[in-house]
């Protein structure tokens, strides 16, 4: 049986199980299991030490080990080396490979293109836009990575203001490669707000337990029907930062179809398959 995991802590919210499990039974690999599975740091060189023996054929991480995993690794390919995240693990050789498929994800869950004609999509064109990004963590540096090459100015705020300074950093590497003005990312104190944005996204793990509050004041954002508020936390469905900017009017996307994009991509890197997005799989996780 070939095994595949998601790991992190918490992993009770994450429904990788359930889409990639739906893959691997529509595409017949029935001697694919997928699981997940909550670990401790500590656990983190003996995950890749079973991925690297070949008992393990692939490895999801989620919060909070997307870059606590990277010192482990042999190597670490494409966009993970630009956002130091790791989110895929694959065995190559003899040796164990980190990807980020979130960036990917991420900037496939905006554009319509991808999908079929007859799915409901909340498409936004984010080309020369000014973009509000929420949190500091494992993952928001594949979404400022995101944005990098189209939006006209990225704003950045976290609680620990240090970490968003070291997110910045990061970001003006690829600022400096794409030879854009060096002024384009810029840390916004935590409780202060920018310019009206047409993009604000929340990439913290605030709202994965019902009724949690940034406790951020968007009431300039009234009836603004313009702005799209981002929650990358798909489960539950509505967080409070979501709701709460419903109500005010603005437009709204949970993080569901990233998460189904950067699952296509992970299940292709492992078995091959380029695993169709239709409705039948987005009812899957509306229906759950």
């Amino acid at each position: 049986m070939k095994k595949y995991l998601v790991i992190g802590n918490p992993i009770g919210h994450s429904l990788s199980p359930l889409i990639h499990n739906y893959w691997m039974k529509k595409y017949h690999l029935i001697d694919s299991v997928y699981e997940k599975k909550k670990v401790e740091k500590k656990d983190l060189i003996g995950i890749v030490d079973q991925v690297r023996s070949g008992e393990i054929k692939g490895v999801n991480i989620t919060v909070p080990y997307k870059k606590e995993i990277i010192p482990l690794l042999d190597e670490i390919k494409g966009d993970a080396q630009l956002t130091q995240s790791v989110n895929t693990l694959c065995k190559v050789n003899n040796e164990v490979h980190g990807y980020n498929t979130d960036t990917k994800g991420f900037k496939y869950s905006l554009d319509d293109s991808h999908l079929p004609n007859n799915l409901e999509y909340n498409f936004i064109d984010c080309k020369n836009k000014n973009i509000f990004i929420i949190g500091a963590g494992g993952v928001t540096s594949s979404i400022l990575e995101a944005f990098i090459d189209t939006a006209n100015k990225i704003y950045i705020t976290n609680r620990t203001k240090e970490k968003a300074k070291e997110l910045k950093k990061l970001g003006d590497i690829s600022i400096t490669l794409l030879g854009r003005k060096k002024n384009t990312i810029e840390v916004v104190e935590w409780g202060e707000k920018p310019e009206i944005c047409d993009v604000v996204i929340n990439t913290t793990s605030v709202g994965l337990t019902r009724d949690e509050n940034l406790n951020l004041d968007f009431k300039d954002y009234q009836n603004n029907k313009n702005t799209l508020f981002y929650d990358l936390i798909y489960n539950p469905k509505e967080t409070k930062f979501l709701k709460e900017a419903r109500l005010r009017g603005n437009k709204t996307m949970n993080g569901k179809m990233m998460f189904i994009w950067q699952a296509q991509i992970a299940f292709h890197m492992w078995t091959g398959v380029e695993a169709e997005i239709d409705g039948d799989v987005i009812k899957l996780l509306n229906n759950d």
